[in-house]
This record gives C-alpha cells, sequence and structure tokens, in this order.
C-alpha cells in the first residue's frame, strides 16, 4: 500500500471504529463512489484498499503502526523501507464475503468478479404484443367468426433461419471475452466486470453476416394471421392470441397478438353485454288493450311476444336466453325488448270523436300529484 494515506478518513471512520463501524463505512462509500454508479475508479479503488486493511485485525495494527501496511512484513527500517503495493498490488482479498453485504451484493453483483459473480451472457428474450382492430358486423360478433389480420412484424429470416449469420458459416466465440460475454478489469475482490463492447454480452460474434438480414435473424414482413373470434365478443372487446406477436431473440417465446373488436351497428338490434336490446314500436290501443305479436330475435327464428294490458312506453319485456352468446360459455343473454308507445301524428274526425268519447267516459287527471 502506498504510504500516506489516512485509510480511516477515506471510509469516514475514527481510528477507534469497530469491525462493524468500518463494514458499514464501507459499504456506503462502495455505493456511492461505484464506477457503475456514476462514481470515479481511483476513489473507489482507495475504499477498498482501505477495507481491505482496517477490516483485518493483524494488517490494521501494522497500519496502525506504522503508517501503512507491508503485506505482512514489515521491512528493516521500519515503515520507510517498503515497496508500495498499490492497487492492484497482489493483495488476494480472501477476508471479505460478498454475503456480508447484504443488497451491496445484489446491487453490484452482476459486474464483480471473483466473488460469486457469474458470466454475463445475452439471455433469451421474449417477442413484443402486437395490437390491431378488427370490425365485425353485429351477426358475426354474435356467432363468432374466423377472420385473417394483416400483421406487420418480424419473421425468422429465410436465409439464415434466424441465426444472423450467412449460409455455410456460424457465430464464432468472440476473441476479446472468450466468450464469457464480459471482460474483467482490475483484480482481487472488486475486480470490475464490464459487458463485452466487441460481442454486447453475447459471447459470440458474426464474422460473415447474412446479406438479407445483415445480421439481425430476422425480417420485416406483412403477413396474414388467422384468428378465432369466439361468439359473443362486445364492441371494444380485447382478445389475446398468445405466441402470434413478435417472435423472440435468442431462442425466447414469441409475443402475444391483441385484436380490439369494433361491431358495426344492426337496425333494430343492438348490446348490453350479453343481452340484446331491440326497440318495439306499439300503437295506443295495442299499449292500453294488450296484444300478442311476433317477433325476431338475434338467433335468427322467431317468437310470440305477449304485450300486457296497459303496457307503459319504456316498459322493457325480456325474452331469456335469446340473447348472445356468454364469452364464458355459460349460456346466452336474454332479449330485452324496450316498448315503444307511438302516438298518431294525424287523427281523421271520426278518430277524434271517438277520442274525445273516451276521454269524457274515463275522466282521468294523470297529472293530479303535480301541484
Amino acid at each position: 500500500m502506498a504510504a500516506g494515506k489516512d485509510y480511516y478518513d477515506i471510509l469516514g471512520v475514527s481510528r477507534n471504529a469497530t469491525a462493524d463501524e468500518i463494514k458499514k463505512a464501507f459499504r456506503k462509500q462502495a455505493r456511492k463512489h461505484h464506477p457503475d454508479a456514476g462514481g470515479s475508479e481511483e476513489r473507489f479503488k482507495e475504499i477498498n484498499e482501505a477495507y481491505e486493511v482496517l477490516s483485518d485485525p493483524e494488517k490494521r495494527s501494522q497500519y496502525d503502526q506504522f503508517g501503512q501496511y507491508f503485506g505482512g512484513n514489515v521491512p528493516p527500517g521500519g515503515p520507510t523501507g517498503g515497496a508500495e503495493a498499490g492497487w492492484p498490488g497482489g493483495f488476494a482479498y480472501t477476508n471479505v464475503d460478498m454475503g456480508d453485504f447484504g443488497d451491496l451484493g445484489d446491487l453490484f453483483g452482476s459486474v464483480f468478479s471473483g466473488v460469486g459473480g457469474s458470466r454475463r451472457k445475452a439471455s433469451a428474450r421474449r417477442g413484443s404484443d402486437l395490437q390491431y382492430d378488427v370490425t365485425l358486423t353485429f351477426d358475426e360478433a354474435l356467432r363468432g367468426v374466423s377472420t385473417k389480420v394483416e400483421v406487420t412484424r418480424a419473421e425468422q429470416c429465410p436465409t439464415c433461419k434466424g441465426t444472423g449469420a450467412r449460409p455455410g458459416t456460424s457465430r464464432v466465440t468472440c476473441p476479446t471475452c472468450k466468450g464469457s460475454g464480459h471482460v474483467t478489469q482490475g483484480q482481487g475482490l472488486f475486480g470490475l466486470s464490464r459487458t463485452c463492447p466487441r460481442c454486447g454480452g453475447e459471447g459470440t460474434v458474426l464474422e460473415s453476416p447474412c446479406t438479407t438480414c445483415k445480421g439481425k435473424g430476422t425480417v420485416v414482413r406483412a403477413k396474414p394471421v388467422t384468428v378465432n373470434i369466439p361468439a359473443g365478443v362486445t364492441d371494444g372487446s380485447k382478445l389475446r392470441f398468445k405466441g402470434k406477436g413478435e417472435p423472440g431473440t435468442g431462442g425466447g417465446p414469441a409475443g402475444d397478438l391483441y385484436v380490439v373488436t369494433h361491431i358495426k351497428p344492426h337496425p333494430y338490434f343492438s348490446r348490453d353485454g350479453a343481452d340484446v336490446v331491440m326497440e318495439l314500436p306499439v300503437t295506443i290501443d295495442e299499449a292500453a288493450l294488450g296484444t300478442e305479436v311476433t317477433i325476431p330475435t338475434p338467433t335468427g327464428d322467431r317468437v310470440k311476444l305477449k304485450i300486457p294490458e296497459g303496457t307503459q312506453d319504456g316498459k322493457v319485456l325480456r325474452v331469456p336466453g335469446k340473447g348472445a352468446p356468454r364469452l364464458n360459455g355459460k349460456g346466452n343473454g336474454d332479449l330485452k325488448v324496450r316498448v315503444k308507445v307511438v302516438v298518431p301524428r294525424k287523427l281523421s274526425a271520426e278518430e277524434k270523436k271517438l277520442l274525445n268519447a273516451f276521454a269524457n267516459a274515463r275522466n282521468e287527471n294523470v297529472r293530479a300529484h303535480i301541484r
């Protein structure tokens, strides 16, 4: 170690600091000044150097006595006779376990070598998800349909079959990192491990890239994809088709395709979830006297619907099970028939006479509650 350095000052502790206090101070300083966190590499080396000495009782004793550490042997003539150890100085850093530093080990574990650091390899990546809109007729949404979606996505290169290498060649071990995916700077406990700048962490490089995909392994193409729209979708339903999105890289799985449905309006049917709503016009006499009418249903058949005597405008009558299929597969919704009483716009003289007689006979005040 170089003479003249105040290790206690470097770590920010007093000379009578305990081992735990030194360890805590080291964690704080290492976190703050690590090069990958934007700190100074020289400062980081000093912090490691200081901790290496002060964390070991024998080294600390020699440092306290002579003002520097001489690797275990005090040279003749006292503290001035030793040679500088410096960084990396040959220290083995065997007294420190990264497990002692808890979340610090997790934070910087990927860039430390020699202490539980693992080889950095490019991992398989899942492909991106894609989303497209599909417009359906009212009937298609009710019964379900198989349709094609024109999807633009990256596909496996047909020339290199996804390897990125020109046919007849293959990827080779990166000569810079020797296939490890990372390069190491420094020695000892805190040798700095960084992603290999040449292979980007993959451990292999392309010497002869595929001329079709330029080494990417994929080409962008527009391709029709068949999707099965289930019966009962509504306007705005979002359907997921697993594995029909962008292909993955490095052996990773493909992403998913999401299809959002948009339903064209129907002349007289509308949707309320799994229920289908229909507005049914009736005359004044039909509403007052009651009647039975035949109506169409969304399922294609026709049913008879009884209009009760005295039915009011806006009354909703239900036909069970004649709505849309439920997406969860549990039967159908209902057909909800909303009655609309139609008032005649023009009356003949005879009709007016009859209505006046009817009104006089009833002598009803329907607004008696309004004061």
